[in-house]
């Protein structure tokens, strides 16, 4: 059974505005509180770096997630994920997925060939190394985070309408949904933001309630940036608030 992972959770029901104008930049990093219920099961945290790939300058991004005080005896985790994005496209070059969740683990590393819309996948762990074809433009888990973030003419959007991207994630390439619900004024701990609700479409099952059992509200500002997350589970809900950031390229809008 696949487990919950924190920062999966988080990258996978998140963000957004082209390419032309970026929504980030080296140097930003926010971290996110995790609660279960009443219980602060962890944090998360994204930030992006300056890196070279084949003598291209890319965006390296890093994402880590772990849990704390009792979350941590009870399940154990400590999650990495990284991607080196393009900086004109916002396509990945490669990307890194270290986790260890209670036991579970995985140690692989991607390349894509967005060329001929291949990527291979070096398991380290199993010690395989497979290629799959990929739709162009594929992102992956990381990555379409940071892509979500630029995606073009996000503002424009309708309640009900829907955004989809390719996304490759465990040996396998999906079709990432999210429909955007309206704009809501939340309460946070830096005060009043205005922000965009998006849910992602998720499996209903084992893990989650329903389809639309996620719920994500992005800032409403030039920064796009997630505020807060909900989901609600087949057993408690869990919930992620920002809780700290520097670094932003705009001005984080607080209303009061």
């Amino acid at each position: 059974m696949k487990k919950i992972m924190l920062l999966s959770l988080l990258i996978l029901t998140t963000s957004f505005d082209s390419h032309a104008d970026d929504s980030y930049g080296v140097g930003e990093w926010f971290k996110f509180r995790i609660h279960y219920g009443f219980v602060n099961a962890g944090y998360a945290t994204l930030e992006v770096k300056d890196a070279t790939v084949d003598n291209t300058k890319v965006f390296h991004v890093i994402g880590k997630g772990y849990t704390t005080g009792l979350s941590r005896f009870f399940f154990k985790v400590n999650d990495t994920y990284e991607s080196y994005i393009d900086k004109q496209t916002g396509n990945p070059y490669q990307f890194v997925r270290k986790i260890d969740e209670g036991g579970y683990t995985k140690d692989q590393e991607g390349f894509f060939n967005q060329s001929a819309n291949k990527i291979t996948v070096k398991d380290y762990k199993r010690k395989t190394e497979k290629t799959f074809v990929v739709p162009k433009n594929t992102q992956d888990i990381l990555s379409s985070f940071y892509y979500l973030r630029n995606y073009p003419n996000i503002d424009k959007i309708k309640p009900g309408e829907f955004v989809v991207i390719d996304m490759f994630f465990d040996e396998e390439t999906t079709k990432f949904k999210l429909k955007f619900i309206g704009r809501q004024d939340i309460t946070t701990k830096f005060g009043v933001v205005s922000s965009m609700v998006f849910r992602p479409l998720v499996q209903s099952g084992r893990v989650f309630k329903e389809q639309e059992s996620l719920t994500v509200w992005v800032s409403d500002d030039e920064n796009r940036l997630p505020v807060r997350i909900k989901a609600e589970l087949a057993v408690g809900s869990l919930k992620a608030d920002l809780d700290a950031f520097k670094g932003l390229k705009g001005s984080f809008k607080i209303k009061k």
